[in-house]
């Protein structure tokens, strides 16, 4: 499953250098998929969306910093524990009951999106 930043959030910005997919934005932020992965141009994503990782996408949120879940792995592949949650200092970054994935999905999504 994704982690989500909440509503708690006090912009602090501790949690985006922490994570290694870059899945993590300012609010009001535009975001690519390329950003801090190997994807370039048009590519399908473990979930079949399919996307141009080149491409400005809409931020998640206009006023806190926001996870996008298709490109976070809960740092599997990388680290232990998710490193955003790890670092908050007011514990706001917790799993998303909304994107539900196994380990094996997780290391899948962080091997798709780091190829050598």
């Amino acid at each position: 499953m994704a982690i989500i930043i909440t509503d708690e959030c006090i912009n602090c910005g501790a949690c985006e250098p922490e994570c290694p997919n870059t899945a993590i934005y300012e609010g009001a932020q535009d975001w690519k998929y390329k950003e801090g992965t190997s994807l370039t141009g048009n590519v399908i994503l473990p979930n079949g969306k399919k996307v141009n990782a080149d491409e400005s996408q809409e931020p998640v949120s206009d006023e806190i910093y926001f996870i996008v879940a298709d490109k976070c792995t809960e740092c599997k592949g990388f680290h232990d524990e998710p490193q955003c949650a790890a670092v908050c200092p007011v514990d706001c970054c917790v799993p998303d009951e909304n994107n539900v994935e196994t380990e094996e999905e997780l290391l899948a999504k962080q091997n798709f999106m780091h190829k050598d």
